[in-house]
């Protein structure tokens, strides 16, 4: 998928999100696996979540000379080890472990981190108290930069999280223009002449012709 997106990809970074189970084993399979994003998928930067044993993981990555983002707050590949897809950092231990963690990232070597599901005080917090960038998915203002998932911003789905805004509802005009294409389909009326190659009239002839002949 990283490799489809640099194909199509012009002038903003490429971010490769390292998957679950490819880089927690060791310093040498995270090491491979940033490796095989840069070179084989075309990653300018890879990303890996959570602090920990993560941030050793960054650093063994920048180390080798890889780019790395760091990721806290809500980690989607694990959240079911934070209660779910809920907001993190909403009392004050846990929003000084959150704070801990970025700072572990950040001493690991990563030069961005982002902050997902964090309260927008607590996020503009850690912010402050970093030197690099932080950029922020429900994370209020107080981030560097903001990201959002397209298909949130589209509306293209009838559930987004919270933090999400679609700037447009796309959800309604894909759902009729799917039912068109089926309705179109089973009666007939798609692909229209319109819609298909043509082949000149004498060429077509020969080839019915071959055709009769047993060719």
């Amino acid at each position: 998928m990283t490799s489809a997106v640099r194909r199509g990809l012009r002038t903003p970074l490429l971010i490769g999100d390292l998957p679950f189970g490819t880089y927690e084993a060791s310093d040498a399979q995270a090491v491979a696996t940033a490796q095989r994003f840069v070179k084989e998928a075309g990653a300018d930067v890879v990303k890996l979540e959570r602090g920990g044993t993560s941030a050793q993981r960054a650093e063994a990555i920048v180390k080798a000379g890889g780019p790395v983002m760091g990721h806290v707050g809500v980690t989607t590949q694990t959240d079911v080890a934070l209660g779910g897809r809920r907001a993190q950092g909403r009392t004050a231990e846990r929003a000084l472990e959150l704070l801990r963690e970025a700072r572990a990232l950040q001493e690991a070597g990563c030069f961005a981190i982002v902050l997902e599901a964090v309260p927008a005080r607590v996020a503009a917090a850690i912010t402050e108290q970093l030197k690099i960038p932080t950029i922020g998915i429900g994370a209020g203002l107080g981030a560097d930069g903001q990201v959002l998932v397209w298909h949130d911003l589209l509306g293209v789905y009838e559930w987004r999280p919270r933090f999400a805004k679609a700037f447009v509802e796309l959800r309604p005009a894909i759902r009729e223009a799917l039912a068109r294409y089926v309705c179109e389909v089973r009666t007939r009326s798609f692909p229209a002449e319109a819609n298909c190659y043509a082949i000149d009239e004498d060429e077509l002839a020969r080839f019915l012709t071959a055709i009769e002949a047993g060719r």
